[in-house]
């Protein structure tokens, strides 16, 4: 059954591993496809209790608390993506012979015959708001799409549902790379690579590979950073359908085969006739939101992919317009007695934070969360002579304090242990007491916000709400 296409489910014995939000979707369709459907599960709380039931009303079984043993007779597994491969279950499957999908396999497997082709996205930073603007070029094009995948619309929603696309902007993450042996995508881009996720893939190169898988097959260009040599590794590894092209971005000016800036303008000197010696102008910098310089690299690799599709330049600036960012990325809460205070909570790794913080010249830094295995070595250093002082919350504060002490020694730090839903407004009001006229008050914690948060957007939130109860108190 390796990964090759799968046309009959009837009486097919399937295990999906995990509960969460593919898990049950999955189990679902699988079932609806006549597929005699196990589904398991490492844990046994109340939640996974209603949605074990919720499935046993439908005649599909479940096994809470067991997610290691590998039910008699499986054919296949369709794991959720935030399963490590190193579980028992997938060690039980490859002994037995049996392959193991993602939620973008099972996808990618039941699309139809005249399913739309997938621009695909990946990297370790930037993805959702580089999928978002190719979605808003594409429609700026007239195209019907939806940006999909890792970004909260599942793909296996998309796939099955009725409605028509003529192309999809899939985000995808390297965990459900990981498991899509058989994804071919029309065109796709390597954002960046940094360190991230280590402890579930076990080591860069691992991480790094399964990232690369994106551009597997395909077959007009393969999107990689001319900053980040790695990105382009994985291109000249890929195995591409002939004729496919490797398409550089840079932030400089472009070479052929290349998107790039000149003179505050997006240039394409990639999909032009005789890119020798012509370019084409596809908008200005002040269209994309905002303007930061890694917002202008994510804007190019949009362009890159839509120009791959046959987009025209004027659909390019159109779909920038008309472009919003995300919530919590860097977003501009409010100024007060001549501080700006940015909400970066979406940065919760050392990749993302580094590039917040090389948006602002004088900084106070709130920073902390769980670490997810990160080092911040590279980070303090580079940003050290950018630092007015800096704030620490969360578990793994001490790594960066660490750090700090190594590489920014004379930053004022202020280290706070509370970690009670008060322990935010603290936050600010020490970033209050150490900002200057002029400064930026910037939340780029780079790490995970679960330890004191249930996610970035609630930590961005109590940002936001203590920023504004300051503004009230300075009759801002």
């Amino acid at each position: 059954m390796g990964s090759g296409k799968v046309t009959d489910w009837q009486g097919k014995r399937v295990t999906v591993a995990g509960l969460g939000v593919s898990g049950v979707p999955a189990a679902k369709v699988l079932h609806g496809l006549g597929a005699v459907v196990t589904v398991v599960n490492d844990g046994d709380d109340e939640r996974a209790r209603a949605q074990a039931a919720e499935l046993e009303a439908l005649g599909i079984t479940v096994r809470l608390g067991d997610g290691a043993t590998l039910p008699e007779g499986t054919e296949l597994i369709v794991t959720a993506p935030g399963w490590k491969p190193d579980k028992p279950l997938f060690a039980a499957a490859a002994e037995a012979g049996v392959p193991v999908w993602g939620d973008v396999e099972l996808a990618w497997q039941l699309r139809g015959p005249d399913a739309a082709p997938w621009l695909a996205v990946t990297g370790t930073n930037g993805k959702t708001t580089t999928v978002q603007m190719l979605a808003s070029i594409l429609k700026a094009a007239g195209l019907r799409t939806a940006a999909v995948g890792n970004i909260g619309v599942s793909l296996l929603d998309v796939v099955l549902g009725e409605e028509k696309y003529d192309v999809l902007a899939v985000e995808l993450s390297s965990y459900q790379l990981h498991w899509a042996p058989s994804l071919r995508a029309h065109s796709a881009a390597v954002l960046n690579l940094a360190p991230d996720h280590l402890d579930w893939h076990g080591s860069m190169e691992a991480y790094a590979k399964d990232k690369g898988r994106i551009y597997e097959g395909n077959r007009v260009a393969c999107v990689y950073n001319v900053a980040d040599k790695a990105t382009e590794d994985l291109v000249r590894e890929a195995d591409v359908e002939e004729g496919c092209r490797a398409v550089g971005f840079t932030l400089g000016t472009p070479a052929p085969s290349q998107l790039g800036v000149v003179d505050g303008i997006l240039v394409d000197r990639a999909f032009v006739e005789d890119r020798q010696k012509n370019a084409q102008e596809l908008a200005e910098v002040s269209d994309v939101n905002p303007p930061a310089p890694h917002n202008i690299a994510n804007a190019l690799a949009a362009a890159a992919l839509a120009r791959a599709f046959g987009v025209p330049a004027k659909a390019v600036r159109d779909g920038l317009r008309a472009f919003r960012p995300d919530a919590h990325r860097i977003a501009h809460v409010a100024d007060v007695d001549g501080v700006a205070y940015v909400d970066d909570s979406k940065a919760t790794n050392t990749h993302a934070a580094e590039a917040s913080l090389a948006a602002y010249e004088s900084i106070v830094w709130i920073a902390g969360g769980l670490a997810k295995g990160a080092t911040f070595d590279e980070l303090v250093a580079g940003a050290a002579k950018r630092l007015r002082g800096v704030v620490l919350i969360g578990a793994d504060r001490a790594l960066i304090r660490e750090a700090l002490t190594r590489h920014a020694p004379e930053v004022p730090v202020v280290d706070l242990e509370r970690t009670d839903t008060g322990a935010m407004r603290a936050a600010v009001a020490e970033a209050r007491k150490l900002a200057h006229a002029g400064d930026t008050v910037l939340l780029a914690p780079a790490c995970a916000s679960m330890d004191m948060f249930a996610n970035y957007n609630k930590r961005g939130d109590a940002f936001a709400e203590a920023v504004r109860e300051l503004g009230e108190g300075a009759g801002a």
